[in-house]
């Protein structure tokens, strides 16, 4: 099976064209080897994808016939990324959120504007 239809039939990407476009950038290696969209693979083979600044490893457990769905994915590759990893990214997750106190340090462009309206007024 081609490596971007098999990534786009187990719902790493939206669409086979984002997944054969991901494999000419590079952010897709099956055994850790840069590879073409057209690339076969087999099962066994190794699968590191980069998203979001992250490699993620799988291993290919089975072929699907077509594109399946959300539940069944688990079925045709096994995820071996480390933990560490993984953690690391969970960290970022919540760390992200983070508010300031209105009127607190540098104006946001949406209390700029209002700034700048009251200089109008004047």
């Amino acid at each position: 099976m081609r490596v971007d239809q098999f990534l786009w039939c187990v719902r790493k990407f939206k669409s086979r064209n984002l997944a054969s476009i991901s494999c000419k950038k590079s952010d897709v290696k099956v055994n850790n080897k840069i590879i073409k969209p057209s690339k076969g693979i087999l099962i066994a083979d190794k699968i590191k994808i980069r998203k979001n600044q992250v490699w993620r490893e799988y291993k290919i457990i089975a072929f699907p016939k077509n594109r399946v769905g959300p539940k069944l994915v688990n079925l045709y590759f096994k995820e071996i990324t480390d933990k560490s990893i993984i953690e690391k990214e969970n960290i970022k997750k919540f760390s992200f959120g983070i508010k300031r106190d209105s009127g607190k340090g540098r104006p946001t462009k949406k209390e700029r504007r209002e700034i700048d309206g009251l200089d109008l007024k004047n």
